[in-house]
């Protein structure tokens, strides 16, 4: 051990805080909380026998930093922030929040919308979640759309401002159109209070007191206002009927349960509002397999609930934790109310931890057959694929090349990488043709394969002459094979170039649209894998991917010369009105289906312009 190491250790404070652990390269490895730091940082270097994870996080310190803090809460607040910015690579981590999807109510606006978002912002507005896919917020925000008719436009409305044409979802009966100048902010508000009630698990509430307003409606002889409300009524109706009443207490709870397996771990978590089962949530952590279950359940209660939005009142989980008490301070005091975490072991509470195990046993038996699968289609695949064509090594890294015109015009040519059988969708690169006039492919692919192995080599003489690692370019890495779309045309054209630049060791093969037949450099005979079998699959994904990139490429110039030559011909519109249209709409399409007053709020615009506009696309 270093002299400033042990130095640091003897110095260690007996306060409550947080200790980073770094390697030589002084990158985080490792973040935790403690009671004592001098206690628990010391029990790294004095215990002996670490194994596992903890015995490789050891091997790798090289120095550590700490903070103070004045409690314990304290710490355990830094430690979850600390690990969700640094993500280090011992602690057990949940998957990166921000791949999962929130619903937001934009609650500081006066007429509030509903939004898919997947960042949550320390602003005034709802958030609820997260939830486990876009497809469950979609399919949540459309129900909601359906019973509470609020609106999803991004139009800025205030209360008083002048009335605009509404949109078609107030024509279908999806939005009250408060943008018409006629809906009351207050009964708007109103609204927005029953979509968070509904959204929290609320719905009972809401039936009742729907039920309430229709009877109040009929008895005032409002029948329109009573067959709306009919019909939320059996909208709500038709969504409670899918959840199960599980828990007699009516309480709001949450019960988490996991399940551990060789190197990974699943965890359920089942959201029970008002008894109901609302939701369910699953998560698979990696990299726990020699650690404790209580440990696994500490981290993961920390990270799951660091960024909710909404906090029950009660927590099941399976097995007592080390910061039961600490954890419970931190929920109650963010939930504004008592928060309690409870190991039941008898009776229905008992029951339905065991029913989330179950469930987090069944997801980490899925997760591992669908990676099996994956594996067999990718890596599998790339073995398959050195046997079938008879290659000294496996063809890790995989390019393919393809190009795309419109009769010669705008040629462009795209390079696709796979790496494992997967795509490495930022080791792909495009080209546009330089030299190449008219419809020639031929002549295209020999200028994109020369261009790009040209490159490659000038990058790896200069990264040589510095002393860096050829992996540090952007075509320096040359690939294990190629793949040519095209026959044996296109592969003596791609082979040509690549002779002359002294790469033609490389593996290259071309492959024959009609028959998806490989094409090898002097065979006359074509290579014929076996329809079913995955080294053909991964070669046709690699193809198309190379085709949709490029066509991809190529469209995206095509629609640039188009807009070009259409806005620019529009009496008032210059490059900079037209770069602020394009950047709120998007496309001319979307143009074509705006109205006047859109046209004339975007930023440059006014209505004169606007009136150009129109009549040009009318014309």
């Amino acid at each position: 051990m270093r002299k400033e190491m042990e130095t640091k250790l003897k110095n260690l404070p007996d306060t409550p805080g947080v200790y980073i652990m770094k390697d030589k390269n002084s990158k985080i490895i490792y973040i935790g909380k403690a009671v004592s730091l001098k206690n628990r940082v010391r029990q790294y270097f004095r215990a002996t026998g670490h194994t596992g994870k903890v015995g490789a996080m050891v091997a790798n310190i090289f120095d550590f930093d700490y903070i103070l803090t004045d409690t314990e809460m304290e710490a355990l607040i830094l430690e979850c922030n600390l690990i969700k910015k640094h993500r280090p690579k011992y602690n057990i981590l949940l998957k990166d929040d921000k791949h999962y999807p929130y619903i937001e109510i934009t609650t500081e606006e006066e007429y509030p919308r509903i939004r898919l978002t997947r960042k949550i912002k320390k602003d005034k507005n709802r958030y609820f979640g997260p939830y486990t896919s876009a497809r469950a917020v979609r399919e949540t925000v459309e129900a909601i759309r359906k019973i509470f008719t609020i609106r999803t436009c991004n139009r800025k409305i205030r209360e008083g401002q002048p009335a605009e044409r509404p949109c078609l979802n107030y024509y279908i009966k999806q939005c009250w159109g408060p943008c018409r100048g006629n809906v009351k902010k207050a009964d708007y508000q109103a609204m927005i209070k029953d979509v968070c009630r509904f959204l929290d698990g609320r719905q009972e509430d809401l039936l009742d007191e729907f039920r309430g307003k229709m009877s109040k409606a009929a008895e005032n002889l409002q029948f329109e206002r009573a067959s709306v409300l009919r019909d939320q009524i059996r909208a709500v109706e038709k969504i409670l009927e899918g959840q199960k009443i599980i828990s007699t207490s009516m309480e709001d709870q949450d019960v988490i349960a996991l399940f551990q397996g060789f190197n990974r771990t699943a965890v359920q978590v089942f959201l029970i509002r008002g008894g109901k089962l609302i939701s369910s949530d699953r998560h698979i952590l990696e990299e726990t397999g020699e650690t404790e279950q209580k440990d696994i359940m500490d981290s993961f209660l920390k990270q799951f609930y660091a960024d909710a939005t909404y906090f029950p009142r009660e927590i099941w989980i399976q097995q007592d934790i080390d910061d039961h008490e600490v954890i419970e301070e931190w929920l109650s005091e963010r939930k504004g109310s008592k928060v309690t975490i409870r190991c039941p072991q008898r009776g229905e509470k008992h029951k339905l931890v065991q029913m989330a195990e179950r469930n987090a046993e069944e997801t980490l038996k899925t997760y591992e057959r669908k990676e099996e699968r994956e594996k067999e289609r990718t890596e599998g695949a790339v073995l398959d694929l050195k046997e079938a064509l008879n290659l000294d090594h496996a063809p890790v890294r995989m390019e393919a090349f393809d190009i795309s015109n419109t009769q010669g015009v705008q040629s462009v040519a795209s390079m696709v990488v796979f790496e494992n059988g997967r795509p490495a969708r930022k080791e792909y690169r495009r080209f546009r043709i330089k030299t190449v006039e008219g419809p020639n492919d031929f002549a295209s692919m020999a200028e994109v394969v020369e261009r790009r192995f040209r490159r490659g080599l000038e990058e790896r003489k200069k990264l040589k002459e510095e002393g860096r690692d050829f992996s540090e370019g952007k075509f320096s890495k040359f690939p294990d094979l190629i793949i040519i779309d095209g026959g044996k045309g296109q592969l003596g054209a791609a082979l040509e170039p690549m002779c002359k630049l002294g790469v033609e060791s490389i593996p290259t093969f071309g492959l024959a649209k009609e028959f998806e037949e490989l094409y090898a450099r002097g065979e006359s005979d074509p290579i014929i894998l076996p329809r079913s079998s995955n080294a053909l699959h991964l070669v046709q994904r690699i193809r198309d991917e190379a085709h949709r990139f490029a066509i991809t490429f190529h469209r995206s110039l095509r629609d640039k010369n188009d807009l070009h030559s259409v806005l620019l011909d529009v009496p008032g519109i210059g490059p900079k009105r037209m770069k602020e249209l394009m950047k709120a709409f998007g496309s001319v399409e979307r143009m074509k289906k705006a109205d006047l007053e859109e046209l004339s709020r975007v930023n440059g615009m006014n209505h004169t312009a606007a009136e150009s506009l129109i009549r040009f696309f009318r014309d």
